[in-house]
């Protein structure tokens, strides 16, 4: 006999990526019109060649790299981050200040343990990131969602008015996943200055940073005074050097924050995975020039699906949000997008996330909103992309 699942697990709902493979089960695609995949914001493909040349040879012949490591990731690789990270936001950034984690979940979910528990609430800016709320659900945290309008711009205004004596974080996204969005510098110091006032943290998740449309830096928070004691920051290596199944993020926290999280992650994974943070250190010092020609494509597709927009803006279509992976946008069906993504599997070969993956139960514009994750999807692609859903009728 089976143990009842865990009660905290019972709290929140199957991850969408998992839930959205089931449409795929029983449909078959024609060879002129294969499925295009457009659900899950990760590179499909593998590492550059001469990442992958490294990893076997790390793998042959370093030792060291298939046993324990730090629990909070190699010296090396976290004074290299420090580095690279004070020079690109001009601030001063100690390696005692960076931890490495098995992703950038990970630093999430650990990070959040030493700041809220039961009861407590934490902000999230809606549409959510559908991990983060699972993870508040998990643990008896209270996620308040912070709406947004047409522009997805979270309003510091509302902000203000949704803390309460129980609100420990506010948690902010940008490049934003689902919206696509890049915050303004202005408007994250002003996040900033409220959290710090209000004695909160401000978790910032710059997981697409290596993405962002603009040259200038993405905002000053390092440079505020004693910013340790209010910024949190997230980073993901699987996005810009195709380490997806190696598992390697980063955080930025105070000293004293991340000797709590070392008890987190001691418990968890023990340490991150070796070679995958030998293999983040190489592109680190190796890959710069790879990672720009990364971006300068992303960026090329995100101009093609601003161009390209207009074919289905002429049937209803509304385009929300645009950046990093991510096309966030509104459909003019009656059918509401819990039904019409499943129903655009089957008919129009296309496979995207709902709205409502998204949003709080019960707001009903999460029914008119999908999130297209076009970062494994050329050019053409997104042509195809939208020719198919132009000829779907509303």
């Amino acid at each position: 006999m089976l143990t009842p699942l865990a009660p905290p697990m019972n709290r929140t709902f199957a991850s969408p990526i998992v839930a959205s493979r089931k449409w795929l089960e029983g449909v078959t695609f024609p060879p002129d019109r294969p499925l295009i995949n457009v659900s899950q914001a990760a590179p499909m493909e593998a590492p550059p060649l001469a990442l992958r040349k490294e990893i076997a040879r790390i793998a042959l012949e370093d030792p060291s790299a298939h046993l324990y490591g730090p629990v909070l990731g190699m010296p090396e690789l976290r004074a290299q981050l420090a580095k690279d990270w004070s020079a690109a936001y001009h601030a001063d950034i100690s390696p005692e200040q960076v931890a490495i984690t098995s992703g950038c979940n990970q630093a999430f979910s650990s990070v959040m343990s030493t700041i809220a528990a039961s009861g407590d609430e934490v902000i999230l800016v809606t549409p959510w990131y559908f991990n983060h709320k699972m993870w508040c659900d998990m643990n008896g945290v209270h996620a308040v969602p912070l709406k947004t309008e047409d522009d997805l711009l979270p309003d510091l205004e509302e902000a203000a008015r949704l803390i309460s004596p129980r609100t420990r974080a506010i948690v902010l996204i940008t490049p934003n996943n689902p919206g696509g969005v890049e915050y303004p510098p202005e408007l994250l110091t002003k996040f900033y200055a409220l959290a710090r006032d209000r004695g909160l943290m401000l978790v910032l998740d710059e997981t697409y940073r290596d993405f962002d449309s603009r040259t200038e830096v993405p905002h000053y928070l390092f440079r505020q005074p004693d910013w340790q004691n209010t910024l949190i920051h997230l980073y993901s290596f699987s996005k810009a050097f195709r380490l997806t199944g190696h598992r390697v993020g980063a955080m930025i926290a105070s000293p004293e924050r991340l000797e709590q999280v070392e008890k987190y992650l001691d418990t968890v994974a023990i340490c991150p995975n070796q070679i995958g943070q030998r293999a983040a250190l190489w592109g680190l010092q190796n890959l710069g020039e790879w990672v720009a020609g990364e971006r300068t494509e992303i960026l090329a597709r995100r101009q093609a699906i601003i161009d390209g927009f207009p074919v289905l803006a002429q049937k209803g279509w509304r385009l929300l949000g645009c950046g990093a992976f991510f096309a966030y946008v509104s459909h003019p069906f009656d059918m509401p997008s819990s039904e019409l993504a499943p129903w655009l599997v089957r008919e129009a070969g296309v496979l995207l996330l709902p709205g409502t993956d998204f949003m709080p139960k019960g707001d009903k514009r999460a029914e008119q909103q999908l999130r297209i994750a076009f970062a494994n999807i050329d050019q053409a692609g997104i042509t195809e992309l939208f020719t198919r859903l132009a000829k779907i009728a509303p």
